[in-house]
Order: structure tokens, then C-alpha cells, then sequence
């Protein structure tokens, strides 16, 4: 995190990220050669350029099934939630290896004619296209993510429609999926391959629905109408129950989750949507005495939802009372930034007001 946009901001932890995910991708590609070349023998031997071809689509395909699983996986099992971090990074490392998929097949299939390479393997003799062409718009779609994944980006669009343009990254898993099935598994008569690319969209959408299930039914426990008073706010339950340091993440209403932070014995409640990539504000801890986003470490001060300077992301506060010893919130949010006074827990031997 930094109040200052830079084009690359290394840290010691992103460089052990970074350099694993290289050696990971060396080491299958020099394994799916070595394997290939030990398997296919004279005289069925395949050339290296076609193995090293299949084993970059291959890696590029298994890259983009764990990105995509990812999301899922952080709100199932919150301990994978680090790997949200540098997502981002995996995203563009996905990319590359599609680009080098795509530059060896240029360079086997079109690079040797006097057309264009791009057009000699696109497009038929007849005019009509084949299995490469999801492919190519797949790897445009990549691109354009890949292009936009810094922040400076992020800042300019705002969150909200950052996420929709990332979004695309789903349709790039469909045309890769078309791509694949139109092409490589079309000309195989194996029965194993198919079965494992339909067993990873199966556990890809699988993933999915079981967390937006999860996400479904946490909603669901948000206020009754009977927990609402008769000025329209609403009753949080027993504050007590909310551990120290953290939140109890409460849905208001028309998708809108409002997370309650304890900070000792004093209560607050700001937006659960992180100003920086929309992360889950209220599944953070409080931190140095700000609430820390787990997805990205953004920190906001827990009485007015800013950030401490010199950076100035800012996120919606709400109100806080205590009516019969119990505290409520008002479903009506205050602009980002907007201090609002922490309120004590209850003791249950103190006189209600």
C-alpha cells in the first residue's frame, strides 16, 4: 500500500510471490516437454516447438482455473484469503504464458508464408475461421485485464467499475474452454482429456455456487422486520458477542452489509466495501488502531472511515445508539469520511437509559 502510484512497487513479499510463480511456470513446462519427449518416441516423436506449444496452453489453462478459483475459495475458507493479494499478479502471469502460447503458434503455423502470421492461422483458405479464434479473442480480453490491473487504473475508474471490466475474465475462461474443446479435444479420440478440462469447469462452478450459497444464506440472517424500531433502525443483537478488535457484518438491505467493529468497549460501524478493490471490510481486524481490509491491507480509522495520512481513501460511517440495552444502527449511511462518536458496550449492571 502506498499514497503514491508507481508502475512497479516491489516489495521482499511480492518477490517471493513473484518468483515462485516464475519457478512454478518453468518447471511445468520443462516437465510436460520432458515427459512429452519420453512418452512420444520415434517414430510417433513429437517436435519441441509443438510440446513446448501444448505445455504453455496447458499452463496458461490451469493459471486461469486458479485465478478464477481465488474469489471462491477466500470466502469458503477464509485462511486462503492471502492469496487475494497479489491475484493480480497471477492474472498477468497468466497472460504472458498466453502470449507465449500464442508467439510459438504464430511462429510454427503462419511464420514461414507470405501472409500475415496472425491471418495465415486465423482464418481458413475458404475465409471462415476454426478453433483459434476464441482462443485469439480470449487472449485480447487477458490483455485488456492485464492492462488495467494497477491501480492508477483502479483510482480512475473507481472500484465499482473496475470490477465490472475484470469481470471479462469469465468470458476469457468461456472462449478458452471453446477454444480448447473446438480444437485440441476435437482431434483426440482419449477420452482423458476431455474428462479433465469438463472436471475443471465443474469444480470452477462448483466453487462459485457454493459461495454465492454461502453468501445467500449469511445474508438471510440479517435483521427481522420486527428488529427494526419504529424510526427505522435496527437492532444488531448482543454487542458483547462481537470478539474485540473485530466486526459482526450485518445486511440492511438491498445488498448493503454494514460492519460493526469493537474496539475495547466502544463500538462503530462503517461500510463493509473497502474504497480500494471493494474488499470485505468487517471480515479484517482492527490493526494499529485502524480496521484493515484482509484483502489488501488498506486501513481506515475506525470513528470517521478515513485514512490515516497520507493516504485519503475514505469509506461511510454509520450511527450508533443504545436503546434498552441493546445497541442499533441507522441503515441510513453518512458520506465517506464522516466522524461519528464510538458508543459504549452496555454492562449489564449499568441503569438503561
Amino acid at each position: 500500500m502506498s499514497h503514491r502510484y508507481r508502475a512497479v512497487q516491489w516489495t521482499r513479499h511480492k518477490a517471493v510471490y513473484d518468483g515462485v510463480i516464475a519457478g512454478a511456470c518453468v518447471a511445468f513446462v520443462a516437465v510436460f516437454i520432458g515427459i512429452g519427449m519420453a512418452v512420444h518416441r520415434p517414430p510417433s516423436e513429437v517436435s519441441v516447438p509443438i510440446l513446448l506449444m501444448r505445455a504453455l496452453g496447458t499452463l496458461a489453462i490451469v493459471l486461469l482455473h486458479v485465478v478464477l478459483a481465488i474469489g471462491p475459495l477466500s470466502r469458503l475458507w477464509p485462511r486462503t484469503t492471502f492469496l487475494l493479494a497479489n491475484r493480480r499478479h497471477l492474472g498477468v502471469a497468466t497472460f504472458l504464458v498466453a502470449l507465449l502460447h500464442a508467439a510459438v503458434v504464430l511462429g510454427f503455423y503462419g511464420g514461414f508464408g507470405v501472409q500475415n502470421p496472425v491471418l495465415a492461422v486465423l482464418v481458413r483458405p475458404d475465409g471462415s475461421v476454426g478453433f483459434e479464434f476464441p482462443g485469439f479473442l480470449a487472449l485480447l480480453v487477458l490483455f485488456v485485464l492485464a492492462a488495467t490491473s494497477h491501480d492508477i487504473w483502479l483510482a480512475f475508474l473507481g472500484h465499482a467499475l473496475w470490477k465490472w471490466v475484470h469481470m471479462a475474465a469469465y468470458g476469457a475462461y468461456a472462449l478458452v474452454v471453446a477454444h480448447v474443446a473446438l480444437g485440441v479435444l476435437a482431434g483426440k479420440p482419449s477420452i482423458f482429456l476431455p474428462a479433465l478440462l469438463l472436471a475443471g469447469v465443474l469444480v470452477l462452478g462448483g466453487l462459485h455456487l457454493a459461495a454465492g450459497r454461502r453468501e445467500r444464506h449469511r445474508d438471510a440472517r440479517g435483521p427481522s422486520p420486527h428488529a427494526r424500531a419504529e424510526d427505522g433502525w435496527i437492532d444488531i443483537g448482543d454487542p458483547a458477542s462481537i470478539p474485540d478488535q473485530r466486526a459482526r457484518v450485518l445486511c440492511i438491505g438491498g445488498g448493503h452489509r454494514v460492519a460493526i467493529f469493537r474496539v475495547g468497549d466502544r463500538l462503530t460501524a462503517l461500510s463493509n466495501v473497502c474504497a480500494h478493490q471493494g474488499g470485505p471490510l468487517g471480515e479484517g481486524q482492527v490493526m494499529d488502531g485502524c480496521v484493515t481490509c484482509p484483502w489488501h491491507g488498506y486501513q481506515y480509522r475506525p470513528h470517521d472511515g478515513q485514512s490515516p495520512p497520507p493516504y485519503s481513501e475514505r469509506v461511510p460511517t454509520y450511527e450508533l445508539r443504545v436503546r434498552g440495552g441493546r445497541v442499533q444502527v441507522c441503515p441510513t449511511p453518512n458520506a465517506p469520511g464522516t466522524p461519528t462518536t464510538p458508543i459504549a458496550i452496555p454492562s449489564p449492571t449499568s441503569p438503561r437509559p
